[in-house]
C-alpha cells in the first residue's frame, strides 16, 4: 500500500520548511524517517541525537505542530513516527514542477515499505 499525498495549504508548507530548518529538529525527523511507520521511542531518539530530553520534547513539538510527525503511547513510551503523507505533500509541493517542464507528480514520491522513487524518474537530464 502506498503512503498517500497530504494536500497542504501555503502556511502549512511554510510552517513545516520552518520546523526542518533546524539541525536538531531536521536530524530527527530524518531518523523517524528512515524508521519507517513503526517509528522510535523519544528515549531512543534523544539517545542518538546526543540531546537532553527536555530539548528532544520542544523539537519533536515543533515537528508536531507542523504535522510532519505524530504520536502514540504504547505502555510507558511514546513513539514518534514520521506522517509519510505529509512527507509527500511537501515533497510533491517542492517537485511539483521538477525542472521547470512542468512535470504534475501524481504519485507519492515515499512508500514506507519500499525505497523512495527519484522526484524525477530520469526526466530531470540536461
Amino acid at each position: 500500500m502506498t503512503a498517500p499525498v497530504a494536500h497542504m495549504a501555503p502556511n502549512d508548507i511554510v510552517g513545516a520548511l520552518g520546523a526542518l530548518a533546524h539541525d536538531a529538529r531536521l536530524t530527527a525527523y530524518r531518523l523517524l524517517v528512515e524508521a519507517g511507520p513503526a517509528g522510535v521511542p523519544a528515549g531512543v531518539i534523544a539517545n542518538r541525537l546526543g540531546i537532553p530530553p527536555s530539548s528532544l520534547t520542544f523539537h519533536l513539538q515543533a515537528l508536531l505542530h507542523a504535522r510532519l510527525v505524530n504520536k502514540r503511547r504504547q505502555s510507558r513510551q511514546i513513539i514518534y513516527a514520521a506522517d509519510f503523507s505529509v512527507m509527500n505533500g511537501l515533497v510533491a509541493f517542492l517537485t511539483e514542477n521538477c525542472c521547470g517542464r512542468g512535470y504534475a507528480r501524481s504519485a507519492p514520491l515515499c512508500d514506507p515499505v519500499q525505497p523512495a522513487a527519484s522526484p524525477c524518474s530520469g526526466r530531470c537530464s540536461a
